[in-house]
């Protein structure tokens, strides 16, 4: 398996292997760390995971929240669609907070067993992007009493990818539910407009930058050699804080391809991504750029 590393020196990405450091000895993930290795910047709260795993590899983290999720224009609207007599072959859900948006809906509707149902179609089919997606559903699929099915995640985690791959039902019209950030592209559903489904797409969160970056926690973020995003709403936060900053070249560890070309379009150097979304190959790719940081 192999990883892409993006370098703005060059207007060709080039390809590099993937490098196994040993490990690399750091105690804690706290601001008072010497010297942490790699910056993570998700929403407060949602980080726990990756500072965990990248901790049993010896890696030490500064926890740096870059962005904030705010309710969006259409957030009320999901209750009202999730209440109404349309039936949706399918809702796509493409983020691990649109789906916990549309789930804390889902929960509060006491009609939602109803609303999607049809005689031959008792259960709700739900596409997620990727594992970290559907990881949001893990604990309600458990429940006995849901009729939520989790029943496609495309080849590929890219929204072009998706909008190719989600299965069609032979019947004339195939609608689909699609929750999404207000700052997300038109790809799916336009992609999926273009093959004849119908998409009903409802703004039901927005992201962005946090009100205030403690600047002491943001000197020691500038000297780290990786820096962690997963969204291009984290990428252009921290864009926008080292605008000012002399010549930042450190390596930027990204979740997935759209985070990694969004940071390509915005000039920053040494990015590298997994080929497949995830927590897994995040942790991979943050190794491959810290065996880098190393070498340089």
């Amino acid at each position: 398996m192999v990883h892409i590393s993006l370098s703005s020196s060059s207007s060709c990405p080039l390809l590099h292997r993937r490098i196994f450091l040993p490990s690399i000895h750091a105690s804690s993930s706290s601001v008072s760390s010497p010297r942490p290795k790699v910056v993570v910047t998700r929403e407060r709260g949602k980080n726990a995971k990756l500072i965990a795993s990248l901790a049993k590899q010896g890696i030490s983290c500064l926890e740096l929240p870059l962005i904030q999720h705010t309710r969006g224009p259409d957030r009320d609207r999901l209750s009202t669609v999730l209440t109404a007599d349309t039936v949706f072959d399918w809702i796509v859900i493409t983020s691990p907070e649109a789906g916990s948006v549309f789930l804390e809906s889902w929960k509060m509707t006491s009609s939602f067993f109803l609303v999607f149902r049809d005689a031959g179609t008792p259960n709700v089919k739900v596409g997620v992007m990727g594992a970290g997606t559907a990881s949001v559903f893990e604990e309600v699929l458990q429940s006995s009493k849901t009729s939520l099915s989790l029943a496609f995640v495309p080849s590929k985690a890219t929204g072009k990818v998706l909008a190719s791959e989600l299965p069609r039902s032979r019947k004339d019209k195939c609608t689909v539910l699609y929750p999404a950030s207000a700052k997300a592209g038109n790809e799916i559903e336009e992609g999926l407009s273009n093959r004849g489904f119908e998409v009903t797409r409802l703004n039901t969160y927005t992201t962005g930058p946090v009100d205030h970056v403690d600047q002491m926690v943001l000197k020691q973020a500038l000297s780290a050699p990786v820096v962690a995003v997963a969204s291009p709403s984290a990428v252009r936060a921290w864009v926008n804080l080292i605008s000012e900053s002399e010549q930042w070249n450190n390596s930027v560890a990204c979740i997935g391809e759209t985070t990694a070309k969004a940071a390509r379009r915005l000039g920053l150097r040494n990015v590298y991504y997994p080929v497949q979304p995830g927590l897994e190959g995040w942790v991979d790719s943050i190794v491959e750029a810290l065996g880098a940081s190393v070498h340089l």
